[in-house]
């Protein structure tokens, strides 16, 4: 295996609809994911220690176990089923996407990770869902960055062949939302009205069907964090916003533009009144 350097693309929940709590705690949940062209950055290296060596690097290093994140769990499940044997890493992992926000950073960089060294090892789709879902939740979703719609039963994944061709602006207010927490906290139960998803003919179409939607999650964020609220309500305001909600359990806020120009001068705009936030702006993939 030679160095290699990969790019780890983040995720958008467009809607996120809470459908029941299972007994394990957990939920089933509809949602459509898409992929935004902003990512880490992450360089692998084979090396002669004893063992791994994962460094994390860039803007948003700080608040990342060193001893125990997605990487170390990839690596550790690797090794306990025999699949790494001696082979030792140097992993560096440049964090451009803030963790804790929602855009699933953590688990695109081992979704990412596993599929290059599924490379070598040549396992079967099976179990690298298998290994994937151990790590959590998000993992098997990131192993393919494609437009995604978790159907609520049993979470099932099912990949769209669309492209939705959306303008964001992202913005993180520096809030690091707990998923446990936030899911924990959460009483929603939503009923989706995602019939047409599939038949959409174009993005008008796709956009009516999305305002309709709604994230469950958002009213709990806001209840622990007011903060994301008004970001939410800063984004909407803004000209050519055809709406705004949090992604995932947050605290990362979206909003869809009419085109790339409103969103560039509505990120302007929200970076004058906001130095300290996190805005970007993307196209989906």
């Amino acid at each position: 295996m030679k160095n290699f350097k990969l790019k780890s693309y983040c995720k958008i929940n467009l809607f996120l609809r809470i459908v029941s709590k299972l007994k394990n705690g957990y939920h089933n949940i509809k949602s459509l994911i898409t992929w935004l062209q902003l990512y880490d950055v992450i360089l692998v290296k084979k090396s002669n220690n004893k063992k791994d060596k994962i460094n994390f690097s860039g803007k948003f290093k700080l608040g990342i176990d060193s001893e125990f994140n997605t990487i170390t769990k990839l690596l550790n499940l690797l090794r306990k089923n025999n699949y790494l044997k001696k082979e030792k890493f140097i992993i560096n992992i440049q964090k451009n996407i803030p963790h804790g926000s929602g855009l699933g950073g953590g688990s695109s960089n081992a979704g990412d990770l596993l599929n290059y060294f599924n490379i070598k090892l040549k396992l079967s789709q099976k179990k690298i869902n298998l290994i994937a879902r151990e790590i959590g939740f998000d993992v098997p979703i990131s192993l393919k960055k494609k437009n995604t719609f978790l159907n609520g039963k049993n979470n099932g994944i099912l990949r769209l062949n669309k492209r939705l061709n959306l303008n964001l602006l992202i913005v993180y207010p520096n809030v690091v939302c707990s998923t446990k927490k936030i899911y924990q906290k959460n009483r929603q139960i939503g009923l989706s009205k995602v019939q047409m998803l599939f038949g959409f003919q174009n993005k008008k179409q796709l956009i009516n069907i999305l305002k309709k939607e709604e994230n469950d999650l958002e009213k709990t964020v806001i209840k622990i964090y007011p903060k994301v609220g008004r970001v939410i309500d800063l984004i909407k305001s803004q000209k050519g916003c055809y709406f705004s909600r949090i992604t995932g359990s947050g605290s990362a806020c979206f909003g869809i533009f009419s085109n790339m120009e409103n969103a560039i001068y509505a990120q302007k705009m929200i970076k004058r009144k906001n130095p300290n936030y996190w805005c970007a702006v993307s196209k989906t993939m």
